[in-house]
């Protein structure tokens, strides 16, 4: 996993649409790394590492690495374009860190024993499957998980309800209580509707001839 993480990437001074359509042609990925008050700066890596790393849900929430012109430099993935129906990355944005500053990030919610809160019969549904979250760097966790086993019929789970890991706080809880926002609820299911047998319309009888 740390080597997914890791990325080789080239400084790139040919910039423009053309340039990137070429680079795109040899399976090349255009990118930004900006961030922490410094300039910004146009990088190259190649798609088959990119792609690759992508797949893996750590690539959105943990630091990446970049090597760049052999200097390692710590970010996040800020942004990232793909092509509509190929498999393609088209463009990635990163966003620089400082091990000493917090970070806004968004992490993944991993929900565990589903399947005891639906033993009742009941619909589970998940308003949310990620978390706004703020932390130093080293604190940002890979995913926030949640035990429903204890969810009641009917029992809907805030984001107050939610234990985070230790450092991590939620941005919408800390902007007032109004802001705690539904995760997970547990809802009866629908009762299908029976027509009683006397209650039916009777069929219409046959005209006479």
């Amino acid at each position: 996993m740390t080597d997914l993480l890791t990325l080789e990437a080239e400084v790139r001074t040919d910039l423009g649409k053309g340039a990137s359509r070429r680079l795109r042609h040899a399976d090349k990925v255009p990118a930004i790394l900006y961030g922490e008050n410094k300039e910004s700066v146009s990088l190259t890596l190649a798609h088959k590492d990119v792609f690759r790393a992508q797949q893996e849900e750590t690539f959105y929430t943990q630091v990446l690495t970049l090597n760049i012109a052999g200097e390692p430099v710590e970010c996040l993935i800020k942004d990232m374009q793909r092509h509509p129906f190929k498999q393609l990355v088209m463009h990635l944005d990163f966003i620089r860190i400082d091990a000493n500053h917090v970070v806004h990030a968004k992490t993944a919610i991993h929900f565990i024993n589903e399947d005891e809160a639906a033993k009742s019969g009941a619909n589970i549904a998940h308003h949310m499957n990620e978390i706004a979250i703020t932390c130093l760097p080293k604190d940002l966790p890979e995913f926030i998980t949640i035990d429903l086993a204890g969810l009641k019929l009917g029992q809907t789970l805030h984001l107050s309800d939610v234990t985070f890991p230790a450092g991590v706080t939620s941005d919408e809880l800390a902007k007032g209580e109004e802001h705690d926002l539904a995760v997970v609820s547990s809802k009866a299911p629908k009762a299908a509707k029976v027509v009683d047998d006397e209650e039916a319309p009777a069929a219409e009888a046959p005209a006479a001839e």
